[in-house]
């Protein structure tokens, strides 16, 4: 495990977009995995002003997204493919048939989760993985557990991890309940796995995940097993250790 502490949220970034482009100019047709939330937004504001400068090609490149809400469409500004496309995938030039994101308005969850697994295998795995960090130890939509999930699954989603996300809805009452989200065993089979984790807000998390046991109870600190994991964090997120 290698860590990178980062001074604030805009060093953490930079560094961790970095990493991304090295991937994509020593490798043009990586499979990249890519997380939403507010964590990574830097990162991919870095990663478009490196393309609008010609530094970055994305033509060759292919995505999987981690995961989707149960029940939001491209339509609905939460949803995260939305979320891509908003904050990546529109200002980039990423051929549109190599971006792949959980169908959450699938009427069959399970099946899109067989989908989706059969999609991971085609791709033949992820080169580079991109990782938020839950409050709770979740990576992903994969949350504290007697058991670490292996395969795409349809979750249901913590009271934490509601509590979290509702600043993104009108009201905590608009936060879906469940997902669909890419399992443990897909995240920690990526040849390289790059997180990004900051403000004081994610200091415990960051303490349980990566210097206390491996348990599904925190399930980012399987990763303490993985043989090329990169944490990218400032010194608020570090604060506890």
């Amino acid at each position: 495990m290698r860590i990178i502490r980062t001074r604030d949220y805009k060093q953490m970034s930079r560094d961790a977009a970095n990493i991304i482009s090295a991937q994509v100019i020593l490798k043009p047709n990586s499979v990249l995995g890519l997380a939403t939330g507010s964590s990574p937004i830097g990162a991919y504001e870095q990663l478009i002003r490196w393309y609008q400068k010609g530094d970055l090609n994305f033509s060759r490149v292919r995505t999987v997204n981690l995961d989707e809400y149960v029940g939001l469409g491209f339509d609905n500004h939460e949803s995260y493919k939305r979320f891509m496309y908003d904050n990546l995938f529109s200002q980039i030039n990423i051929d549109p048939a190599n971006i792949n994101i959980p169908n959450g308005c699938t009427s069959d969850p399970e099946e899109e989760c067989r989908r989706y697994d059969g999609v991971l295998r085609t791709l033949g795995g992820i080169d580079l993985q991109l990782l938020g960090l839950g409050v709770n130890g979740h990576i992903g939509f994969n949350e504290p557990a007697d058991i670490f999930a292996k395969g795409t699954h349809v979750v249901h989603l913590s009271e934490s991890t509601i509590e979290a996300n509702k600043r993104f809805f009108a009201k905590a009452e608009d936060v879906p309940r469940s997902a669909v989200t890419m399992g443990i065993f897909d995240i920690i089979q990526a040849d390289r796995v790059l997180m990004v984790a900051s403000g004081a807000g994610k200091a415990q998390a960051v303490k349980d995940a990566f210097f206390g046991p491996i348990t599904p109870r925190v399930p980012a600190s399987i990763l303490q097993f993985h043989k090329d994991f990169t944490l990218v964090a400032d010194e608020e997120a570090l604060s506890l250790v």
